[in-house]
Order: structure tokens, then sequence, then C-alpha cells
């Protein structure tokens, strides 16, 4: 992966529904975002919007008779009736939306896509083989506002019908549904009645006739009232016909006849015809939205202007959209509760706008309005509290559902074959063959020759020009970056991965062998039980008994090719496994962080992931591979046209649950683990999971910065678990409590738990006191060293002590307890009764506070061990407490020094070794003046022992100390 709205189409229908307060005329139209609402639109105006030039206000009002003909009080009524149910109906977002949280409105912000007047000469033109380059506005055709739509043309003209088009992804849908509610709020004045239909309700009709009046009162039934009056309404009706190419027109007169009776009974495509013929009200206003390689579908006579939505061609509109998109106050809200700061919000902004004025790869993706949403949703998902059940393989595959959702690559072919399922097998065949290879780049050669593999007919040719025109660039788009240039890459890298995955599990990977054999072995199993049976009749007749036998082994052939497509399948989950666990990739990022790297860019010295890597890394395959397993995945895929079925599912899993028993059980590096976790967060699956993941007894994620994201994964695969982690190693995770309130059922299966170096304060001390307090609690050594915790931190988690019936050995080593720490401690400590050892080191402790722990410690039933050592202690005090050491009460032992009288503490290489792990970390100046009193200490006690042994253990431990001291540049000699 190196880089770094599209909203949904409208389903119109009837049904529409509630009362909504009059628009405010006042309010002057602003700035509102390219995407469908998230939540419930408020009655009445609009929130605060702020003037763009997108703005479809702005049309001059109608003059005439037709401006005066809806002025009666019932008509008046009857429109403000369906424009209150519009504006409810466009208003309603699909699940993929609503799962974002309530700011993902379109009422919210809004930045419309550049509109290209076009000319009926450049349609005409053939267009570049691949069509994957966007085309230069023409001279003297500068870009539309879409209040200019209906502006006369050159030639002082009226534009009565305007045909916009655009190739999936470049916000058609979404540009309707602003149109439509603009005319809800008052904001096309030109228009005094608006009536939109979707051309894919009208296809679903099929030849059954209606009038055009039964289309409008069956869909808008306010509209029942004031149907006569259309037939007047001259040029301020508008109809918005969306998805033309779902409609397959004839406009011969053969094919077609003249209609002009909007009461007469035709077939919806007919009334379509005469509609755009003129010939039915002819005065009216028409806009038109679809796919390129439909625009044909309309002789150009009957067009009046003709527009392409370029997208965001304009880095600019790029990075308004992200900026407003980003920046919405409650856009970091989640499941758990919990909201990313402004500052938060303000980084992420930031650093994408620095990776977008890079002209980076992500700048050609971000071209479609669509991957714009994309990587928001990715932004989101990475960086906000994760919704449950959401997954990045969902993301995806929700993505690709609002572009393609009842989309078919040709309406007038008869296959009705869906869009999605074309590029699976095209698209994905061409991102599989990258993946193996190990190569992102693809020259026109290789594009060509997965898009033709197989094709021999015109009807299949057909359907190639048909893709090629719709919705190639959706796909793929030209590489950017230097040394590459003339060749393509996918849109987003990830997408590479996604569809390389989609082509594996739908099964369209086949060799010859299972193409021609499974046709054979079916042939022949069909065959041999036919003959079989036949034959066994005739044996008992005839002596022809060693017939059947032969014809039984006939029904061998569909098992042994059965065989053949496990052992693929087993292939195919060896290849994913491998990539999952490639040594090369050990001390890489994870897989998340990765992802965030390549929207957002990085800082620093790293490589930028825009530039060329030696090896290419495909560490999402794999984690794609199992989440389109899943079932929910599987069921919109389905809704796609590209149904995954549960035998072929389970299948797979198994292969893939073979091959994980056997390399899954190797120690992998923390972030190479994290990725494994991934992979079953990914797949959604707990008995495949608990399966696979049995043998695991040591979860160590040590240094990976545990996002909210990342706790949640860990959470959900390894938080239903029942048999105990031996050790659980978050050390320098940076987590904070909403995480480790996130982990705690993972805490609970723990025995030793390391939370070391993540800045925990005293509110952390909250929920590890409730673990300890917890039922299910098994952790028996519990290290929060280097945590500024404090005195009100332990405060807390005495409580916790002194419930808990599992802990052993506690670490608060530097967690800034002072003596009122310890001295708490020390008044507490009998309440617990199974504490075998307390690190209490390096607090700045004085004195009176640690002789206090030292005689608890001692009078502790249990209580082995207690570390004292680099506390503000005096010479006197560190004497009292080896005194206290040396009598006869108690079974403690209390570590303050290297030495034990005259002879070297058996602690010693305890001490040293946490100064080594933490000499980074640590007040250095601090460190240095304890290790030269260890050093005073160990001269003084070589120079009054006399025992050649004791002198020679003194000296290597001075040696050490020595060591440390250089490191710390301070005197070692």
């Amino acid at each position: 992966m190196r880089w770094g709205c599209h909203l949904p189409r409208a389903s119109w229908g009837p049904g529409l529904g509630r009362v909504l307060q009059p628009a405010d005329e006042r309010i002057p139209f602003l700035i509102h975002w390219s995407w469908p609402l998230k939540g419930e639109r408020p009655l009445g105006p609009p929130r605060a919007f702020i003037r763009h030039h997108g703005s479809s206000a702005g049309s001059g009002p109608p003059s005439g008779r037709h401006g005066q003909l809806f002025q009666d009080i019932a008509a008046a009524e009857a429109i403000q009736r369906h424009r209150q149910n519009l504006a409810e109906w466009f208003s309603r977002l699909p699940r993929e939306e609503r799962q974002f949280g309530p700011t993902f409105a379109l009422d919210t912000v809004h930045v419309d896509p550049v509109i290209r007047e076009s000319t009926p000469d450049e349609l005409l033109h053939p267009l570049a083989e691949l069509a994957l380059e966007h085309q230069p506005p023409s001279a003297g055709l500068p870009p539309l506002a879409l209040s200019q739509l209906f502006d006369p043309d050159a030639c002082g003209r009226r534009v009565q019908t305007v045909v916009l088009y655009g190739t999936v992804g470049t916000g058609k849908s979404t540009l309707v549904r602003k149109m439509v509610l603009d005319w809800c709020y008052g904001r096309l004045p030109a228009f005094k009645l608006l009536i939109p239909f979707s051309c894919e309700d009208l296809s679903s009709l099929g030849p059954a006739p209606a009038s055009l009046f039964q289309l409008v009162a069956q869909r808008y039934t306010p509209l029942k009232e004031i149907l006569p009056l259309m037939a007047a309404a001259g040029s301020c009706l508008l109809f918005v016909l969306h998805g033309l190419e779902h409609l397959n027109l004839d406009f011969r007169l053969a094919g077609t006849g003249l209609c002009s009776d909007p009461e007469e009974l035709e077939a919806p495509a007919a009334i379509i015809v005469n509609l755009l013929r003129k010939y039915m009200l002819p005065e009216a206003s028409i806009l038109v939205t679809t796919r390129p390689s439909a625009i044909g579908r309309i002789p150009s006579k009957y067009v009046g202007r003709y527009g392409e939505i370029c997208g965001f061609s304009d880095t600019n509109l790029q990075k308004l959209y992200f900026q407003l998109r980003l920046n919405q106050p409650d856009c970091g809200h989640g499941a758990g509760g919990v909201s990313a700061t402004p500052a938060q919000r303000d980084h992420l902004v930031q650093m994408l706008s620095r990776n977008l004025e890079g002209h980076h790869q992500i700048t050609a993706a971000c071209f479609l309005p669509s991957y714009c949403w994309l990587v928001c949703a990715t932004l989101h998902f990475l960086h906000a509290p994760t919704p449950p059940g959401q997954t990045l393989t969902s993301i995806y595959t929700s993505f690709l559902h609002l572009n393609f959702s009842g989309e078919m690559l040709d309406s007038t072919d008869p296959s009705k074959l869906s869009l999605m399922a074309y590029a699976a097998r095209t698209m994905g065949k061409l991102a599989y063959e990258g993946v193996s290879s190990r190569k992102t780049y693809f020259s026109e050669e290789d594009v060509r020759g997965c898009l033709e593999a197989g094709i021999q007919t015109e009807e299949e040719f057909q359907l190639l020009h048909v893709f090629r025109r719709d919705a190639l660039r959706f796909f793929l788009a030209p590489c950017v970056e230097p040394g590459h240039l003339g060749t393509f890459v996918f849109t987003v890298p990830a997408m590479q991965e996604y569809l390389a995955a989609l082509y594996i599990v739908l099964g369209l990977r086949k060799t010859t062998l299972q193409r021609v054999g499974k046709e054979v072995a079916e042939l022949v199993g069909r065959v041999g039980e036919d003959v079989s049976l036949v034959l066994g009749i005739m044996a008992k007749l005839l002596p022809l008994r060693a017939l059947p036998l032969l014809f039984n082994l006939l029904k061998v052939v569909p098992r042994v090719f059965g065989r053949v497509v496990g052992k693929s399948r087993e292939a195919v989950a060896q290849a994913m496994v491998l990539e999952m666990f490639r040594e090369e990739d050990y001390y890489n990022d994870d897989v998340l962080d990765q992802m965030g790297a390549s929207i957002l860019g990085v800082e620093g010295p790293r490589r930028h992931p825009d530039e060329p890597t030696e090896d290419e890394v495909f560490e999402l395959f794999p984690m794609f591979m199992g989440g389109l397993l899943s079932a929910h995945n599987r069921v919109v895929l389905a809704q796609l046209g590209c149904p995954i079925k549960t035998l072929d599912a389970v299948e797979n899993a198994q292969a893939i649950k073979k091959k994980l028993g056997k390399l899954g059980r190797q120690v992998l590096p923390p972030s190479e683990l994290l990725d494994h976790l991934f992979f079953h967060y990914e797949f959604q699956n707990q008995r495949f999971s608990a399966e696979v993941l049995g043998s695991l007894r040591q979860l160590s994620l040590a240094g990976v910065c545990m996002t909210p994201l990342k706790c949640t994964v860990v959470a959900a695969v390894l938080g239903s678990g029942r048999h105990a982690l031996d050790e659980v190693n978050l050390a320098s995770c940076q987590l904070d409590p909403a995480g480790l309130r996130t982990l705690r059922p993972v805490f609970l299966r723990a025995r030793k738990l390391g939370l070391q170096l993540n800045s925990l304060g005293p509110e952390a001390c909250r929920d590890l006191r409730d673990l300890l307090l917890h039922d299910q609690c098994q952790v028996t050594t519990l290290r929060l060293s280097n945590n500024p915790l404090t005195a009100a931190g332990v405060a807390l988690l005495v409580e916790g002590l002194a419930g808990n019936t599992s802990l052993k050995h506690l670490s608060l080593l530097h967690t800034g307890l002072g003596d009122e720490g310890l001295e708490l401690l020390a008044a507490q400590l009998d309440r617990n009764q199974q504490l075998q050892e307390l690190n209490v080191a390096y607090n700045g402790a004085g004195d009176t506070a640690a002789l206090a722990l030292a005689k608890a410690a001692r009078e502790h039933p249990s209580l082995e061990l207690l570390h004292l050592y680099f506390n503000e202690l005096s010479s006197e005090c560190c004497q009292a407490l080896r005194d206290l050491g040396s009598t006869p009460e108690g079974s403690a032992r209390v570590v303050v020094s290297l030495t034990e009288g005259t002879a070297v503490s058996e602690y010693w290489s305890v001490i040293l070794g946490e100064v080594q792990r933490n000499l980074n970390s640590w007040d250095r100046g601090r460190v240095r003046r304890h290790l030269e009193l260890l050093l005073r200490d160990l001269e003084d006690n070589r120079g009054a022992t006399l025992n050649p042994w004791r002198k020679a253990q003194l000296l290597r431990v001075e040696g050490e100390v020595r060591a440390l001291l250089e490191q710390l540049g301070g005197p070692g000699g």
C-alpha cells in the first residue's frame, strides 16, 4: 500500500410522507456537502451554509402566465405537501451512511463537482483505448454552475433538456439529490414544480402500459389534485430523469409512436421518449443523468445542453471537502461515546492536505468524489471508536454497494450481467495477477490482456466497450509517480488487494484442468450412474457381471475432480498465509498503521509511501480474504451480483484454518501478531478464531500504538476465549483509560499483565481497581512501572488489592508515589494477604516513608521481597533497612542497594537491568547521581572485605555500573 462521496443512489418510489415546515426564502444558499444526510433532517430551514460557486439557486423566476399557474390555494397546498414529502424521502440515508454518525448530512456542507459543458461533436469522437485520462475543458466552454444549466445557449436559444453524464463515482446521484432538496427548500425559484423519476424504478415496470399522470400520481400522491394543470405548466415544470442507462429507449417512429396526451396509456419507456421528443408537454424542462455509454440513446437534436460531471478535478475542491468533512464538531462520536478532540481533527486535516499538495497518487484518486468518501470513511474507522461489527472489509464492500447496487453493465444486453460481477471478473483478474507477481504498476498491455481475455463474440465486445466508458476509470488511474509515467495503478492501493481477494473467494481463478475437468466430471458422473443402472439390470439376465464394475469406476471421476479443487483451495490458503507471515515484513508497521500512512503521508526522515519500494507489500490481501468470507459481507456481495456459496466459504475457511494452524504457532513480532489478530477480526467468526488461536499463550504487543480500533480488534478476537494467557505485554503502547476498559475481557484472561510506559495517570487506576476486584480476575503479576500514577492513583489501587485474591507480584517502579504513596501502602498493606513481591523503587520517597513500608512488609504474612532502591534515602536509613532485614521477625527481604554487608546482593542484576531498560526514559541526572552513590558503596565494601571471591564479584558489578555511567556521560573510570 503506497498512497498517501459518493453518495448512495436514491431509491425513489411511492410512500413519501412527513410534513415539513416551509423553507425560509430569505436564507441564502451556502456550501453544502456532496454526500447524503447522516440523520433525520430537521423540519424548517436548513442549517448554516456558506456561499460557493456550486449553488443551484439563483435562477430567475418564471414570467407570464406560467408563473401564476400554481397560485391557487389548493394547488399551492398540494405542491407544498409534495415538497415536504420529497424532502423527507431524499433526506433518508442508507445504512452504509448512517453508521458514521450524524455529521454525514447533505444539509451540513456540500461541495459541488466540476461540470464541464461539452458539445455533440466531442461525444462523437472516438475515446482513447483505455479512456482513463480526464479530458481537459474545451476552449471557450467554462465550467458550469448548477444555476446555469438551463441558461440560454451560445446562440441565445432556450435550453429545455439538459443531459448530465459521468462515469461511476463522479457524484451524479448526489447532485440530483441535492438539487431536489434545493427545490424543496425554495432555492430553485425558476421551477414551481419538480417531479423526479428514477429510471431504474421505471424499468422495473417493464412494458406494462400506464399514462404519465398515472406514473406521477402513483409516486407522488399530493399531485393528484393538480395533474390537469401540468399540461399548461410550461418551463416552470421540471422533470428529473435519473439513471437513463437503465432504460432501453427507441426513438424510431416504428418502435415508439408519437403520443402527446399525458393521460394515454403507454409503456414507461415510450412516455419518456415522447417527453424527450418534446411531443408530450413540449414546454416542460427536463434534466437527465446517465452514464457515458448511454448518451447516444437520446438523439442530440433533442438535447439543448450536455454537461460532463468531472468530479473534483480541482485539488482545492478536494481539500475543501476534507476540511469541512473531517472538521465537523461531532465527527468523532462512535460506539464508545468518545469524540476526537479538535486538535486531533485539525492534525488529520493538516496531514491530509499536505499529502494532497504534494500531488501524490491520492490526489489522482480523489478526482472521484466517491473515493473522497472512502478516504473519510477509512480515517473514521482508523481514528474513531469502531461500531460493533464494522470491519475494513465491510467498509470497502459498503463502498462498492453504494456505487454499484442495482447497476447492470448494459440494460440492453439479455444477460443482465451486474456491473460489479463484470468488474470482479476483469479487474479482479488484473489485481490478483499483480498480487501474485508482486507489482502495482500495470502497462496498457497488462490491462488490455485482462479485459479482453476470453472475449469471442460481438456481444462480449459491446459489454467491454460499456465497461471501459462507464467504470474503468473508477478502478484504474494513470500513475503520476516519477519513473512510472505511462503506467496504470488501482485508484487506491487497498482496492487492488480487495479485488484480488474477491477474485479468489468467488472462485474465478481456475486452471485449465479445473475449467475442463469440472464439465467432464459432471458429464461422466451423470452418464456413469445411468449406464451402471441399466447394466446392473442386464447383468441379472446375461453373464455380464464384470461390466457394472467397469462403469462403477466412472463414479470416481467427480470425487477425483473434487480433490483437485480442494488442492487448489489449499494452495491459495498456503499463499495467503505465507503472505501474512512473510519474514521480510516482520519489522515493518502493522497493517493499520500502513493504511493510515498511505492516506496521510508520513512525517520525518522515513521513506514516503509514494516512493517505490524494492518489494511490494500486500498484507491487506489475506485480511480481505478473511473478511469476504464473513456472513455479512457475503450477503452484501450477493446483492451486487457476486454471490459466494456457503459451501465454498466453508471449504475455503477450512483450508485457511489448516494452514494457519501450522504457521500460526510461531512466535511473531508485535506488529505481525497484531496483523494476525486483525485477520481474525475481519473474518468475524469466533468459533474459527477460538480453534486457530487456542494455542496462543503469550500476547506481546509491546511498542504497538494501541489506538481505539486496535484495542477493539484485540478485545473482539481474544476477549471471548476460555484458555488463560500466560502473559499480556502492552508496554509502551500509548494506552489510555478508554483502552483499558476496552481490553478488560483480555486482561481477565491474563496471568502476567505488563502495562509499563503508557503514561497512565490516576484516572486509569480506577479501571485497574475494577479489574482487580472482578471475580474472574486471575492476574498474578501486574507491572505498572514508569506510569505517573501518583499517590492519588495508589489510593484506588489499594482498594483493588484489598479485595483481590490472585495478585502476587506488583511493580510500581517510578510511578511518582512520593512519601504520601508509600505511607498509604504501609497503612493498607495488611488488607491483602497474598502479595509476595512489591517494587516501589525510584519513587522519590524519603527515610520515614521507606522505613514505615519496610516495617509493614516485615509484618506481612506473605510478602517476600520489597524493592526500595533509587529512593531519596540517607545512608543511615539504608543501614537501618539492612538491620531490619537481619532481624528474625518476618520474612520479607528489603532490596535497597547493590550490596548486602560486604557482599554483592543477589538482586544486583535486577537493579541494573531496570536501569538499562529505562536509561532513555528516566531523568539522566538523577540516575547518574544514584549510580555514583551505588558505585561508592561498592568501592567501600570492596575495601572492607578480605575475601578474594567477594572482591571479584564486587569488581564485576563495579564494571557494570561504570559502563552505565559512561552511557550517561558520567565519569566511568
